[in-house]
This record gives C-alpha cells, sequence and structure tokens, in this order.
C-alpha cells in the first residue's frame, strides 16, 4: 500500500503545529557554524515543501526530494504561490540523483526511520556523502528506538478537525524493531459527507550509536548529536535526535 496519497491533501493541516520556523532556525545555525550561508542545499524527504520553503526564504538555493507524488504536488503548489526557485524531484532516498554537489543536505520530520533495513540506510547515508561538496554538511534527525518502544508503541492516537479527522493506531514490532502505525483519514467533500481513507506506515527506530557505525561505513564523519526536543544532550530517554556530520573524502574544487 502506498503511503501519503489521501493523506498527503490532509497532512499539512494535522502538521500546522510543528514547529518549523525554529527547525529553519537551528538548520540555519547549524549550517552558519561551518560557513555555508548560501548556496545550494537539498532537503531530502521534503514532503509538501514546509521546511524547504523557508531554507529557501533564508537565502539557500534548494533542491528538495521525496517518493511520494501527491505530498511534492502540495510542495510545488507553495513554490508557484512563493515564487522561490525550488528544484522538486521525485526520486526514493534509497536511489536519489543529484546534476552535481550540494553544499548541504538536511533531512528533518523523521525521514530516514522509514528506511527499514541497515544496509539500505548506509546506501542513503553514502549517497549522500557522494553528493556533499568537500566538507559538506549533513543535518537530520531520527526517531529513537526507544520512542517506538516505551513511548508511541501499541498506542493509538486520533485527531479531530472541523474539515478532516484521523486514527492514528501504532504496532510496535519488537523483533523487527519496527512501528506499524494503520492510519485511518476522514476528509470532507465539498457535499458535506466524509471520504475514508486508509495507509499502513512503516518506520524502524535506531540507536545513535547504530546511526553512528551506519555513517562512518558510509564514509561520513560523525561531528555532533543532540536531543531534538530539548536542545541538550543526548540521553537514554531521548525520543529524537538531531545528528551533524561531514562528507569527507573529496578533494576540494572535485564535483
Amino acid at each position: 500500500m502506498e503511503v501519503y496519497t489521501d493523506f498527503a491533501e490532509v497532512y499539512d493541516i494535522f502538521m500546522e503545529e510543528t514547529p518549523y520556523a525554529a527547525w529553519r532556525d537551528t538548520v540555519c545555525e547549524v549550517l552558519r557554524q561551518y560557513s555555508i550561508t548560501d548556496g545550494l542545499v537539498l532537503d531530502l524527504g521534503c514532503g509538501t515543501g514546509t521546511l524547504t520553503e523557508l531554507l529557501a526564504e533564508s537565502g539557500y538555493d534548494m533542491i528538495g526530494i521525496d517518493n511520494a507524488g501527491e505530498m511534492l504536488s502540495r510542495a510545488m503548489d507553495k513554490r508557484d504561490r512563493s515564487g522561490h526557485d525550488i528544484l522538486y524531484l521525485c526520486q526514493d532516498m534509497r536511489e536519489f540523483e543529484l546534476y552535481g554537489t550540494v553544499r548541504a543536505v538536511v533531512s528533518l520530520c523523521d525521514s530516514i526511520n522509514y528506511i527499514l533495513e541497515k544496509e539500505q540506510l548506509i546506501r542513503v547515508f553514502a549517497l549522500v556523502n557522494n553528493y556533499l561538496d568537500p566538507g559538506g554538511i549533513f543535518f537530520f534527525d531520527f526517531n529513537t528506538d526507544y520512542k517506538y518502544r516505551e513511548v508511541i508503541g501499541d498506542t493509538t492516537i486520533a485527531e479531530n478537525r472541523e474539515t478532516c479527522s484521523f486514527i492514528w493506531e501504532n504496532y510496535y514490532h519488537e523483533e523487527q524493531r519496527v512501528n506499524e502505525y494503520d492510519l485511518t483519514v476522514f476528509i470532507k467533500e465539498p457535499d458535506g459527507r466524509f471520504r475514508r481513507a486508509v495507509e499502513t506506515h512503516y518506520q524502524r527506530g535506531y540507536t545513535l550509536s547504530e546511526i553512528r557505525e551506519m555513517l562512518a561505513r558510509a564514509g561520513l564523519v560523525f561531528v555532533d548529536a543532540m536531543d531534538a526536543d530539548t536542545g541538550g544532550a543526548v540521553s537514554a530517554v531521548s525520543e529524537r535526535i538531531c545528528v551533524t556530520a561531514r562528507e569527507a573524502g573529496k578533494e576540494s574544487g572535485r564535483c
């Protein structure tokens, strides 16, 4: 079953309280630490393009990649309204291709948790490393295994809005360390009736030590990590972690 099809229609409604502006500020602060204040930046797993737009507004030349065409359609609608010159590509992050290198890659809102196999995630990291400028920066977040196992696994979350509602049922598969969530969405049609749509998503939780090992295997250098919710040090009960990694191995001037 495909994901982010019908849900894409109401995704921004349910994500309206997501702190995108704060995420943009954090990304910009991290990139400024490495003198990256402009130039090409890739938003990997860009979804409907909210963060992509904010980074474009901050002066970066943005590329957005996502494998959900319906999500990208909404991102392109935002681009039409803003006038930002953003290139959107419908690609799987496990095999994405660019025309050249970029100064930085960002991937937020647990996009990498959709990669369920370690070898495939190493492949994603290797592609990031390949498309980064010499010394370029990779900034991303991920949900931890602790979050799926102890916090949201085997719980049900529901929200009701005027034009839509959803039921999000979580099932944690301990052996695979995969969280399955069955999402039922009710979308109000123009005639007042509600259309029901169902999607099933799978995300795998990782530990910071696993992420560090996979970054190293992909040729990236781990730089730093922080608790995404507190901005402080990572702990055993961190639910989401932000990681900064750096490209290594290219000679300056090489594309």
